[in-house]
């Protein structure tokens, strides 16, 4: 019974709260948009 309240608490925590100093959003969706802004890697070839 603990076990389950305390998962269904850091699903909401992580996945549902809105928080405030990131923008209103949810962490996991700060999260995520954060890595897909991130520049992508050059890749260079030597021959």
């Amino acid at each position: 019974q603990v076990e389950l309240a305390t998962a269904e608490w850091v699903d909401w925590y992580n996945h549902r709260r809105l928080h405030g100093e990131i923008g209103h959003v949810p962490p996991v969706e700060y999260e995520a948009n954060y890595y897909t802004e991130l520049p992508k890697p050059q890749v260079t070839t030597t021959v």
